[in-house]
C-alpha cells in the first residue's frame, strides 16, 4: 500500500490511532518539504521578504526558523 493510500484511509477512517500517525507524518513530510524550498529560494537568490509573502508569515518568522541552515 502506497504511503498515499494509507494518508487517505487515515483521512476518511474513524481510528484516532491511525489518524494521529497520519498527522504526525504528515507534519515531518511538510516540515520537510518547507526547509527544501527555502534552501532552495535563499539559493536563488529571494529575500525572506519573499519568502515569508509566499509561506504567510513574517519575514522574522522564516528567518529565525530557517536563518542559521546553509
Amino acid at each position: 500500500m502506497s504511503a498515499i493510500t494509507e494518508l487517505d484511509q487515515a483521512v476518511r477512517g474513524t481510528d484516532p490511532d491511525a489518524g494521529l500517525r497520519a498527522v504526525a507524518r504528515l507534519r515531518r513530510l511538510v516540515e520537510q518539504l518547507e526547509a527544501h524550498h527555502v534552501a532552495n529560494a535563499r539559493r536563488a537568490g529571494w529575500s525572506w521578504r519573499d519568502i515569508a509573502l509566499r509561506l504567510g508569515v513574517t519575514k522574522q518568522t522564516v528567518h529565525r526558523k530557517h536563518g542559521k541552515e546553509g
